[in-house]
């Protein structure tokens, strides 16, 4: 038992911790605000249910279908390309005007953002059609480990913006802007990839 958990909870980190889109996110809005940060990795990790559910229910087999990717890499990539515009013309706002604009977030629109972020990255399909493989080929506890995964995922989503946002009195504006312009640069290239893999699979 222990040792299911165990393994879920490094899979867990596996799939938190590696820089993406959805970590981007999280450090650029953890600067502004703490709960921002939190909000958004709540929507990622809601997703990470919902695609849970639907392999529990035997729905992401359907799902996992060229038609269906493609589709949300087409939808994935211009969400992404929209997120990373609006971090980019947002570059230069100043840290204290951020910090009094910012109360006025709507949590939801911030929790929707991670959601759908998730939601459409095919990428997130592919690791939950893997990691129910990897649970089931090692004859894991199947619940347990989930548990552990999700407490790895749980805890990196609280601790990683704290700290984010505890350091953020060491961050001048330059350097918050340049944050910015290489968050927007890095969120804009994984819209541009995802796109171009939408591309070429027409072409296939």
């Amino acid at each position: 038992m222990s040792f299911s958990f165990v393994e879920g909870f490094l899979l867990g980190l596996g799939a938190a911790v590696p820089l993406g889109p959805i970590n981007i996110l999280i450090m650029n809005e953890a600067i502004k605000k703490y709960k921002n940060g939190v909000m958004i990795g709540v929507g990622a990790m809601s997703a990470d249910v919902t695609y849970l559910i639907f392999i529990t229910l035997g729905i992401l087999a359907y799902i996992n279908q060229p038609f269906i990717l493609n589709a949300l890499s087409l939808l994935g990539g211009f969400f992404l390309l929209y997120l990373a515009y609006n971090i980019f013309i947002s570059r230069k706002n100043k840290l204290a005007e951020i910090s009094t604009d910012i109360v006025q977030k709507s949590s939801f629109k911030l929790f929707a953002k991670g959601y759908f972020l998730t939601l459409l990255n095919p990428y997130t399909i592919a690791f939950w059609l893997s990691a129910a493989g990897y649970i089931a080929g090692k004859n894991l506890d199947f619940s347990i480990t989930l548990a552990g995964l999700f407490s790895a995922i749980f805890l990196w989503i609280v601790i990683m913006p704290y700290f984010i946002h505890k350091t953020k009195h060491k961050i001048s504006q330059n350097l918050s802007s340049m944050i910015n312009l290489l968050s927007s640069l890095i969120l804009f290239g994984f819209g541009a990839m995802m796109l171009f893999n939408f591309v070429t699979t027409l072409f296939e």
